[in-house]
Parts: C-alpha cells; sequence; structure tokens
C-alpha cells in the first residue's frame, strides 16, 4: 500500500496537526492497539472518544438511534444514540472496523463523513471522526466506496517495536515477555515464517494485545510449567510459545538497570565481554528505556552517570557498532526523557556522542 505510515509518536503529531475538520482513517493490522492510543491522547484534553465497532452493528438504527413519532409534528424523529453527545461539547468518534461493515451502515457513515450530521443532528462543532480499517486477504472485508474513501485523509499507522516495548516497560509487563520481544522483535506482530496476507483461519499468532495477555499469565510465576506452555500455546500460537519458552529458560542478556546500577562490577563487564553486537543492541536499548520510565533517586545520580560514561568508553574500544548504535539511539532523540537525563547529569558523555556520530558519517 503506498500510503504514508506514521509511528505512535507520529500519529500524536499528525493528529494535533490536522484540522479537525479533516476526517482520519487508519489502516493497520488488528490488535496494534488504535483506540488505547487514541483514548490516551484526546484524553489528556479532556476530549472523550466515542469508539464505536461498526463490524458489529446489524442496522442503521444503530449508528442512527431509534425511529419515533414526533408528537408536535406528526413527522418522524430520531432519538439520539446512547454515545451523541446531547451537551455540545465536541468528541472524537472513532469509527472502527469501517471496511467490516454492512453497505446499509456505510452509507450513514457516508453522510456523517460529508456532514457532520446523524438523522439531522449535527455533531458539536470542533469534534472529530477518525476511522480505522484492516487491511490484508487474512480478513473478510467489504470494499469501500471511493466516494466514502475520498472522505477520509489515508495513513498506515504502524507502531514500531520500540514504542511497545517502552508501554510495556511503563505499564511493568512480565519481564520475560519484554526480553524476549526485545530480542525476537519479528514476534510482536506476527508469525516471522508466515508468508505476508496468508489466511491464518483459526490458527492463533501473536499480535502485540496477545503478548499483553501472555505476561498477565505469567507475571506471578517464577518457573513455567506444562500447562503454562498450553495456555500461551492458546494465545499467540504453538511456534511463538515455543520460542519464548526456550528464551525464558535461557535469557541472560543484562538490562539497562543492571549497566546503570552494577557496571563497575567485574560480573556485569564479563558478561559483556561475551556479548555480540545483537545483544549488545539490546543493552542500548534497555539503558534508554530505563532511564525514560525510571525517576532516578539523588543518591544514584553519580553512580549512573559514572556507570554510563564507563559503558560507552567500553563500546568504542571494543564494538564501535555497537558504539554507533547507542550514539545514534541519541540522535534520533526516540526516548526524551532519557536524553534529558544524558544532558544533563552527563555532559561529557553527550560529547563523546556528538563527535563519535560525526565520526562515522
Amino acid at each position: 500500500m503506498s500510503n504514508i505510515s506514521v509511528s505512535i509518536t507520529e500519529l500524536k503529531q499528525l493528529l494535533d496537526g490536522t484540522p479537525a475538520s479533516h476526517n482520519i482513517m487508519l489502516v493497520g493490522n488488528h490488535g496494534i492497539g488504535k483506540s488505547e492510543i487514541l483514548s490516551e491522547h484526546f484524553g489528556q484534553t479532556g476530549m472523550p472518544v466515542v469508539a464505536l465497532f461498526l463490524g458489529q452493528m446489524s442496522d442503521p438504527g444503530d449508528l442512527l438511534g431509534l425511529p419515533c413519532k414526533n408528537d408536535k409534528t406528526g413527522k418522524t424523529d430520531f432519538m439520539p444514540p446512547y454515545w451523541f453527545p446531547v451537551d455540545g461539547k465536541p468528541i472524537v468518534l472513532f469509527l472502527d472496523e469501517l471496511n467490516r461493515a454492512r453497505p446499509e451502515i456505510l452509507q450513514t457513515v457516508m453522510d456523517l463523513a460529508l456532514n457532520r450530521k446523524l438523522a439531522g443532528r449535527l455533531l458539536p462543532e470542533g469534534s472529530r471522526i477518525i476511522s480505522a480499517v484492516n487491511a490484508g486477504d487474512q480478513y473478510q472485508l467489504t470494499d469501500l466506496d471511493p466516494a466514502l474513501v475520498s472522505r477520509f485523509n489515508i495513513v498506515n499507522f504502524k507502531p514500531t517495536a520500540e514504542e511497545w516495548l517502552l508501554w510495556a516497560r511503563k505499564v511493568n509487563l512480565d519481564a520475560r515477555v519484554i526480553g524476549f520481544i526485545d530480542e525476537n522483535r519479528l514476534w510482536l506482530d506476527k508469525d516471522p515464517d508466515m508468508k505476508e496476507g496468508a489466511d491464518t483461519g483459526l490458527d492463533k499468532t501473536p499480535d502485540r494485545r496477545a503478548w499483553k495477555r501472555v505476561s498477565d499469565v505469567i507475571s506471578e510465576k517464577e518457573g513455567l510449567k506444562e500447562i503454562d506452555t498450553k495456555i500461551i500455546s492458546s494465545i499467540v500460537g504453538p511456534k511463538a510459545a515455543s520460542a519464548f519458552i526456550q528464551n525464558a529458560a535461557t535469557r541472560k542478556i543484562l538490562s539497562g538497570r543492571d549497566i546503570l546500577a552494577g557496571y563497575n562490577k567485574a560480573k556485569i563487564r564479563n558478561t559483556l565481554a561475551g556479548y555480540a553486537i545483537h545483544q549488545l543492541s539490546v543493552v542500548n536499548e534497555g539503558i534508554y528505556r530505563h532511564l525514560e520510565v525510571e525517576n532516578v533517586q539523588d543518591k544514584d545520580l553519580k553512580m549512573y552517570s559514572d556507570n554510563l560514561m564507563s559503558y560507552f568508553e567500553y563500546l568504542t574500544k571494543n564494538c564501535k557498532e555497537a558504539a554507533a548504535h547507542f550514539a545514534n539511539i541519541y540522535v534520533q532523540q526516540t526516548y526524551p526523557e532519557a536524553i534529558g537525563f544524558i544532558a544533563t547529569k552527563c555532559p561529557m558523555l553527550v560529547m563523546m556522542l556528538v563527535s563519535y556520530v560525526k565520526s562515522i558519517k
């Protein structure tokens, strides 16, 4: 698909930069958190998000409201549906599963998208209409009328693995789930061995929502039993479950906290010495994520700063590719809180990072 693609960060910027009068259509797979992200983003401004699952509606009345007789005019009116804002305050109307809706539902959406009106009733000024559609041969979809599509700005929504990992860290998902995805990002949204667009039928495959459920299952369990493997298989599929269980049993990758709080320990440095480039890249991301979501105590500031400087010096001497990766993360500013920590607490490191990036260009 040739439409532009945006990450979560870019989507939020796009929403802020697009006039409320423009309709937006998000194209993406299921289970990537579209409604959650919209609710969080607009919730910060106090603007409610009303999610309607059009694929579940069987009659236009579910969207328009029920007809009733107006005793004064003798004509038919429509009772406002439960979600319609009668207080005059703007809302975000999220039309999910748009291309799963019945044709008669889509006809109602046509008027809504063009005139911001339902059964003669206008949405409050400033309201936004955002729709979401699935794309791919694996879905049972309704073809959308070009006239309807033309009423939306279309965007492919592709959250990055880094954004999911940062979210997972913030909400305290199980460390084994975070570690597995960090090292095996191809498993986040699909079976990497499956052909693009293949029909999975009832075969379970992983997605972001499923990995959250895996975390819910194992978060209180130190060891995993055979029945846990079967439960995880029912959530993400046998292949993903097998890869995850094996990873959880053998995982030894150091965390960001391990480096920041313990680089001065010989055991940590000896472990790093055996790491390949891809493992050091995982450690790099872990450091930035830790600084992004954790409030470093005053008593730990010097220790974190010294260990971070020593770690980067180690990378420059022993693995220049990993040092370049660490420096590029800083320059890309994916983790603003972490960048702020480094800029204010590690000024010498900032100079080293900027110089290192310039030297490899």
